[in-house]
């Protein structure tokens, strides 16, 4: 009997034994996207999981999973099976912004994820509405500190890229400017360009061609260098606020556990397709900037990003709607 059941186990190690050896991947990999088809990490989940075939012999099979600010994709992942097959495509809410604005959050974006890569990046742009008085960053801060609470900005959201950035700039200006929350950008820039709204931080791709058409004014780019969407606008290093650089991102991550060797393969795929021609271009059509780095390096940056959110959510006093 016992020579019996050591030939069916040695026989069942030989059947699966080729099961069990085949190389990473060998099935589709499953992309999840926290947002609504059409936005920026969704943009950029397509352009990566349609270079899957090419770069890894697979399908990247793109899900939306919209809910919660992106927390409802990001928990999905973080207890999904650690194997390479469930990957996140997600921004700089879901990866910092979430965890400094939500107590019970029931992820940690450092503890539950192993970085694969900080895909693109886009700076914010500081828009006014027509005939504005300030033509300057400066100038806006004058206006503002001689007028408390006399100016508005809208945003995207609480906890949003745009409503964080203002709150930096109020914070490190110790002006007092009254924060307008919509529900999404669109409503925001419509109301900038109505003259209800006297400014706003926006993604620089999300306002560009209403900078270009005169429909809203652009004082400054929030990164350290000018950008090639709006060579003619100051950056906020040009115009003395250095530790306004700003930059919202899109990044891609798995869950924590997952082996080294497979993330290297990930990340070698992403990083690739992102680099493709096609893909570039894509990206810089919509006002992104691709990176494509290494996973040690997005670990650290996402790292010091939910370091930073956290000393603004917290210095602000600022509660999730």
């Amino acid at each position: 009997m016992k020579s019996l059941q050591r030939l069916v186990a040695l026989s069942l190690a030989i059947f699966c034994a080729p099961a069990l050896a085949q190389p990473y991947p060998n099935k589709p990999i499953r992309v999840i996207v926290p947002f609504v088809a059409g936005g920026s990490s969704d943009i950029v989940a397509r352009a990566i999981a349609q270079k899957f075939q090419e770069y890894l012999g697979q399908p990247g099979v793109v899900e939306n999973k919209p809910g919660a600010n992106g927390a409802i994709a990001a928990e999905f992942v973080a207890k999904a099976e650690p194997d390479g097959y469930t990957v996140l495509v997600g921004s700089i809410g879901v990866f910092s912004i979430n965890a400094a604005l939500y107590k019970d959050l029931r992820y940690n974006p450092v503890r539950d994820f192993a970085p694969v890569t900080l895909a693109v990046t886009t700076p914010n742009v500081l828009i006014t509405k027509p005939g504005f008085a300030a033509k300057s960053l400066k100038e806006t801060v004058d206006l503002a500190k001689k007028s408390p609470d006399k100016l508005s900005y809208c945003s995207s959201g609480v906890g949003s890229s745009d409503h964080l950035t203002a709150e930096v700039l109020k914070q490190m200006t110790q002006t007092s400017i009254t924060h307008v929350p919509y529900k999404g950008g669109a409503a925001c820039q419509t109301d900038i360009m109505g003259g209800q709204i006297d400014l706003s931080f926006q993604n620089l791709g999300a306002v560009t061609n209403y900078i270009k058409g005169n429909r809203m004014n652009a004082v400054a780019v929030t990164s350290r260098t000018r950008h090639p969407s709006l060579p003619d606008v100051p950056t906020v290093v040009e115009a003395g606020f250095p530790e306004l650089v700003v930059t919202s991102w899109q990044a891609v991550a798995v869950p924590a556990k997952t082996p080294p060797d497979v993330v290297a393969k990930l990340n070698d795929a992403v990083v690739k397709a992102l680099r493709s021609p096609e893909v570039r271009e894509r990206m810089a059509q919509i006002g992104f900037d691709v990176v494509a780095g290494t996973p040690e390096e997005f670990g650290k940056f996402m790292q010091e990003e939910v370091a930073r959110w956290t000393q603004v959510v917290n210095r602000g006093g600022i509660k999730a709607e």
